[in-house]
């Protein structure tokens, strides 16, 4: 196989394919045009033409560093699919981080100023007020919010603090921790612990949390409770990167 398209998603024509297999890869993180020639196994001069098709369809575009990224006409469809393949593969990951510590796991995503529950491993008797798969709320307060929003980019930080109910110094916290911990309103009466989870280029591609009843959640996080989610860290680490190895061309 010569480019990063997988078997039986091939539509039989060639530039057809080679464009498809670009999109793939990007659908996976920011992408320079090295990587681009690197996973899809194509000619660079050829991977450049078809990029620069592309972002003048409005299917790609660039980030400020120059990266290859999806583009407006793109982002939604394509980001919703790539939300599905990370949160079935973090399942196995989520439901171990909640047998060893018995609280809430649950995987969060941020999409326009929202953030979207992708993935959970819960109490089945529930709570009133339980965040289920799939809920969306405003990402403008708890410590959730602030782990989706700490590395954000500059232009996206400004806007995300605008509604924000909390500060940038709150935000250059988090960042030097690595984690936000404190309140959070859903379910009414938790504490949520938070960590990013993070792409092998250092973009963010969710937030990890554990989240209990204040009675039951220390004043700071805990050694045992550290442990445990870094470990559940790792975990979802090897599923990102089983993710982007499944874009690698045949033999490569």
């Amino acid at each position: 196989m010569s480019t990063a398209t997988r078997p039986g998603q091939t539509s039989g024509v060639g530039v057809l394919d080679k464009a498809a297999a670009l999109l793939d890869i990007v659908e996976g993180g920011p992408a320079t045009l090295g990587d681009l020639v690197s996973f899809s196994g194509l000619p660079r001069p050829t991977v450049h033409r078809i990029a620069l098709a592309l972002e003048r369809l409005g299917l790609l575009t660039r980030d400020r560093h120059g990266r290859w990224v999806l583009g407006p006409r793109l982002d939604a469809a394509a980001i919703g699919v790539h939300h599905d393949r990370l949160a079935g593969a973090a399942g196995p990951v989520l439901a171990e981080l909640r047998a060893r510590t018995g609280l809430d796991a649950r995987l969060y995503r941020r999409r326009d100023g929202l953030q979207i529950c992708v993935a959970a491993a819960a109490d089945p008797a529930g709570r009133p007020g339980a965040v289920p798969v799939g809920a969306i709320r405003p990402a403008s307060a708890g410590p959730i919010a602030q782990v989706l929003l700490a590395w954000a980019e500059p232009d996206e930080l400004y806007q995300g603090l605008q509604s924000a109910r909390f500060t940038a110094a709150q935000l250059t916290v988090v960042r030097r921790r690595g984690w936000a911990y404190g309140p959070d309103a859903v379910p009414p009466g938790s504490v949520s612990y938070a960590v990013p989870v993070c792409t092998r280029d250092g973009r963010i591609a969710a937030a990890l949390a554990l989240t209990g009843p204040a009675a039951r959640m220390p004043e700071a996080p805990t050694r045992t409770l550290g442990g445990a989610m870094f470990d559940a860290l790792a975990g979802l680490a090897d599923a990102l990167l089983r993710l982007r190895e499944e874009m690698r061309p045949a033999g490569s």
